[in-house]
């Protein structure tokens, strides 16, 4: 008896049985989807605390103070209103809806009205439901890289094709019209906009987001502008809303915002969409299916934040901007870490490339994954490589922790590379 021969070139192998709708127990299109990285290292670095490991964490991008008393009394009284323990409409309480539009012509100088206002989960719905609004299948997004890691699952979950645009520690991670103007083809129909930046801390200047401004309404594109960081920036820099610096922009511009980062509330889950009413409109359809309305109580604490005064936001501003000139201090101390100083946000983004392919502790990572790997490890320091961020070769840490503890990781990292091969 001969033994079966390998089908020869271009001779069909044996057919695999077609596998039935019924026996696929994930959808392509879910299963194509990557789990949040941040919140992968966050939760890696608590389970290794729990199971009594000294590890201290970069990764989560989360204030470490407690929401403003203010709003958590605001919250409590909400609690026991019976009116807030009954269905309200899906588009969010006509109040929080108000004060949107105050704050949002306080603090970005762009007018609107409630029926310009969706109030969602937190500002991660808004993005998806922003981009499942405005995207049909196949529709192109420009997508300034490093990002943020849900941006391209968001847009691949509406139907979406992510163009990653990338800009490095050269250009101060912002990316340039001549190279969005190349990334554009005919299938472009967004710009998806961050500033300042989750995860570099860049903040693109005035006159650069006018530029870009300009460009996108010549080009007739749409903009999603992410505006969770507008009130975390430093040494006086400003970052500007786009539709008020480019007025013009407004009737084919999409604001997401939300109340995580500005007053520690990560946990409440409060965000909203600001833009034409009609996308407004389709996108508080959207939610009417999934999700219906926010958490009542969560929104009567969002109004008295954005109601109330800045105070405990100035309070943390403070202790981000001296947590972030600490950071970057001994981050430059490091043989091989090149770190440009944020002026944003409350991340890091130094480039590790010139650590990659030495001997770290007997071991010779060859990839930023990796070198997450050897760090957490070793030093017992939780961070998130750039793989995550569309950018391989760099770290993302977050300062939003304590000051002993930034500290005292930063300087165990110090320990660890400074003695790289």
């Amino acid at each position: 008896m001969t033994a079966p021969t390998a089908p020869g070139p271009g001779t069909p192998g044996p057919q695999q049985p077609p596998v039935s709708p019924a026996d696929r127990r994930v959808s392509r299109r879910i299963a194509s989807i990557a789990e949040s990285a941040t919140l992968a290292v966050d939760a890696k670095a608590k389970a290794l605390k729990a199971a009594g490991k000294p590890v201290i964490g970069f990764g989560a991008g989360e204030p470490d103070f407690p929401t403003p008393d203010y709003i958590v009394e605001a919250a409590v009284q909400a609690a026991r209103n019976p009116t807030y323990h009954r269905y309200t409409p899906a588009g969010g309480l006509p109040a929080l809806k108000e004060a949107i539009v105050a704050k949002t012509l306080r603090d970005s100088g762009v007018q609107a009205t409630p029926a310009d206002v969706l109030v969602t989960n937190g500002g991660k719905q808004a993005v998806y439901e922003a981009l499942a609004t405005m995207l049909d299948p196949g529709d192109e997004v420009l997508l300034p890289a490093p990002y943020w890691t849900t941006y391209p699952e968001a847009i691949r979950l509406a139907g979406g094709v992510p163009v990653p645009v990338v800009a490095d520690e050269q250009s101060g991670y912002l990316v340039s019209v001549r190279q969005l103007e190349a990334a554009r083809t005919p299938r472009t129909k967004v710009l998806l906009f961050c500033s300042p930046s989750n995860p570099t801390g860049a903040v693109y200047p005035p006159e650069q987001v006018e530029e870009i401004g300009r460009w996108a309404l010549e080009a007739g594109l749409w903009v999603l502008t992410d505006e969770i960081y507008e009130h975390l920036t430093y040494g006086g820099v400003t970052a500007p809303s786009m539709p008020a610096v480019v007025p013009e922009l407004q009737s084919r511009c999409v604001i997401v915002n939300g109340v995580a980062k500005t007053y520690a509330m990560t946990g409440w889950r409060v965000g909203w969409i600001l833009g034409p009413s009609d996308v407004v409109k389709a996108a508080t359809n959207l939610q009417s299916h999934a999700t219906s309305n926010v958490a009542n109580v969560s929104q009567a604490a969002a109004i008295a934040a954005l109601t109330g005064d800045l105070a405990a936001v100035d309070t943390m501003r403070a202790a981000f901007d001296r947590r972030r000139q600490t950071i970057v201090s001994m981050l430059r101390e490091i043989p091989g870490i090149a770190c440009p100083e944020p002026q944003g946000a409350f991340y890091v983004y130094p480039s590790v490339k010139a650590l990659l392919g030495r001997e770290i502790a007997g071991r010779t990572p060859t990839s930023s994954v990796e070198l997450a790997e050897v760090i957490l490890e070793e030093a017992e320091v939780a961070v998130v490589p750039g793989e995550a961020f569309g950018t391989p070769g760099y770290l993302r840490l977050s300062y939003a922790l304590g000051d002993d503890d930034l500290v005292e990781g930063i300087s165990r990292m110090q320990r660890l590379l400074g003695s790289a091969g």
